[in-house]
């Protein structure tokens, strides 16, 4: 009867393009499917929460996750890396979700998107879904690395539309902040070609940020940063009323700030046109967060000034959260150089052991510390990515069991046993 009416052939054909399709997605959607449940976090004060308990971050930065998923050659780095971090304990990657007009640029001009890395950033998030981690994701870089800022000027002034060339005008032209919420507006509305899930929906995503690192040095008083900072945070709530908001900053005190003085770096720290404080009050700001790099801001001192330091600079931060902010308090970037002065891999370690004890220290005073992200973790084979300091945590073995420990120490911190945790189990059972 099929045959003789002519529709025979038509539904093989379909019978087998189902075929291929579920050969080529099906065992993702599976994988998917079958991950772990992940709940949206929320803050309660200084406290992140997470299914009714206080959730404390050991987390790690690895900016380079959708250029990798763009080129089926690299892909698999994204896996590795990700299942690695959950083997270690590790909770929240840092990434970027951003690349300005650059090699596999995300944006490739004001509003126009090649749907080939869109794609590898669905990917990135579907697969740390899979892995049980949350993402915070940048939305765009204050530097020229991947774009950033000055990308977004020349745009503008291609276009005859800017009012200045110069790249802090980013902050304050009209028709470069309609850029940035156009893109803001891309990406939380995007629905995952993976997934189906939008990204303002997907509790994979710990958290946006709205920037690396902003400096706006043509004004120094930090009004034109702080007007950035309210309009493109009101923006973001505007649209996705259900993630954590937090700016970027690097968490120096402005001019304004009686710890300029005595915790900033140097002078030059306080004239760069932000504000710790002042930025992260903004109530549509959910969390601060503060990078540490004692070797840049002091190449010339000996490691004991410069580890001295870095406990001075994070108890004052954590003290600014409890006091102050009445936030969580972030250390979304830290590390040491392999050019520092006399460096040696265990000089980096010292280091981490610091950080971590503060973190871990707070937790258990019920302080606003609430987690902390190495720059960078990398895969093997990655020389061409790495910076000064970047490292592959399971080549060192004294390295691998000070990240895991932390992990270990922060979950029973938080009130989760390795019982209750299968991917825990066996990692905090070992360290005992």
């Amino acid at each position: 009867m099929v045959a003789g009416n002519g529709l025979f052939y038509p539904i093989i054909g379909f019978a087998s393009f189902l075929v291929l399709i579920y050969w080529s997605f099906g065992d993702l959607w599976v994988n998917y499917r079958n991950g772990p449940e992940l709940s949206f976090v929320q803050r309660n004060g200084t406290h992140f929460m997470v299914d009714g308990r206080v959730f404390y971050v050991n987390g790690w930065n690895s900016y380079w996750l959708m250029d990798h998923a763009v080129d089926h050659y690299t892909r698999p780095r994204v896996r590795e890396m990700l299942r690695a971090g959950a083997k270690m304990g590790l909770t929240v990657c840092r990434t970027w979700a951003f690349n300005d007009g650059a090699y596999n640029a995300l944006q490739i001009s004001p509003g126009r998107y090649d749907e080939r890395v869109f794609r590898a950033l669905d990917h990135v998030i579907a697969e740390a879904r899979k892995h049980g981690i949350r993402l915070l994701l940048s939305l765009v870089n204050n530097l020229l690395p991947y774009g950033g800022k000055t990308q977004y000027v020349k745009w503008a002034w291609e276009e005859g539309v800017a009012l200045s060339s110069s790249n802090d005008s980013f902050f304050y032209d009209p028709s470069i902040r309609n850029y940035f919420k156009n893109h803001v507006k891309a990406l939380l509305t995007r629905r995952n070609t993976i997934t189906g899930i939008q990204y303002r929906d997907d509790p994979t995503i710990f958290a946006w940020e709205l920037i690396n690192e902003p400096r706006c040095i043509s004004d120094l008083s930090g009004n034109t940063l702080q007007d950035w900072i309210e309009e493109m945070s009101v923006f973001v709530k505007s649209i996705d009323k259900k993630h954590l908001l937090t700016i970027g900053l690097e968490g120096f005190y402005g001019p304004q700030s009686p710890k300029r003085l005595t915790v900033n770096p140097g002078e030059w720290a306080a004239n760069l046109g932000s504000d710790f404080i002042r930025n992260s009050k903004i109530s549509t700001i959910d969390f601060a967060t503060v990078h540490i790099y004692p070797d840049q801001w002091f190449p010339e001192q000996e490691l004991e000034e410069k580890l001295k330091y870095v406990s001075k600079w994070m108890v004052s931060h954590i003290e600014d959260g409890d006091k102050e902010l009445r936030k969580p308090i972030m250390f979304t970037e830290f590390g040491l150089s392999n050019l520092s002065k006399g460096f040696q891999p265990s000089q980096r370690e010292r280091f981490y052991k610091i950080a971590y004890d503060i973190i871990y220290e707070s937790a258990q005073k019920n302080d606003s510390g609430a987690g902390s992200f190495v720059w960078q973790f990398l895969v093997g084979g990655m020389e061409e990515y790495n910076d000064d300091y970047g490292i592959v945590p399971w080549e060192s073995p004294s390295m691998y069991r000070l990240i895991t420990q932390h992990s270990c120490r922060l979950a029973v911190s938080q009130g989760v046993l390795p019982s209750q945790k299968e991917h825990l189990k066996e990692l905090c059972l070992q360290r005992r």
